[in-house]
């Protein structure tokens, strides 16, 4: 899976209640998440991740991919 938050529709929208703000930070903080962020999840780290958002421990995933 790619993360690509400067091609994500809800960037800024949705950004405080992301997975990858709950990791990296928010965009414009300190920690190294300025756009544009792209970011490379192996498929198990993202099902990881799924499950632990379906638990309620972390937000879902709130990328939306612009249209093409």
């Amino acid at each position: 899976m790619l993360i690509d938050c400067g091609s994500c529709t809800m960037a800024g929208l949705a950004c405080g209640d992301c997975v990858v703000t709950v990791l990296l930070g928010m965009p414009g903080s300190e920690r190294p998440m300025d756009p544009p962020f792209a970011a490379e999840v192996p498929a198990e780290h993202a099902g990881a991740l799924a499950v632990l958002a379906e638990a309620g421990l972390v937000p879902p995933l709130r990328l939306v991919p612009r249209a093409s």
